[in-house]
């Protein structure tokens, strides 16, 4: 490959990582982001507000998260008097863990070929 490249260029490899399921996207930075929010603000209002996402695009991929998982990513409460909430399950965390430890050895894939192609 390198000798098909310009020497007075310089390249680097990119690319995003997600988990797909037979009909749709399972996980992905964007999703790994939205569980983050929600955890932080404790609702999916808020986080679909801090990511400027409307609320039903938010609320769709939590309810896709939560019906492709064995069980609940996101556990919530309708509104009332007290108002509603969110949370992140414990499965919910442990899918969070997970897909950052695999975006950082993607992440180290990626360099590790970048690397390859300036020798």
């Amino acid at each position: 490959m390198k000798d098909l490249l310009r020497p007075d260029l310089t390249f680097h490899l990119n690319g995003r990582l997600w988990i797909e399921g037979p009909d749709d996207r399972f996980m992905g930075i964007g999703r790994l982001e939205l569980l983050a929010k929600i955890q932080a603000l404790g609702s999916i209002s808020k986080a679909a507000q801090a990511m400027e996402m409307s609320y039903k695009r938010a609320w769709d991929l939590v309810n896709s998260l939560n019906q492709q998982a064995r069980q609940p990513l996101v556990d919530t409460q309708t509104g009332g008097k007290r108002g509603g909430g969110a949370v992140v399950t414990a499965a919910g965390q442990q899918l969070v863990a997970e897909f950052e430890a695999m975006q950082a050895r993607f992440q180290a894939f990626l360099a590790q070929e970048t690397q390859r192609l300036s020798e």
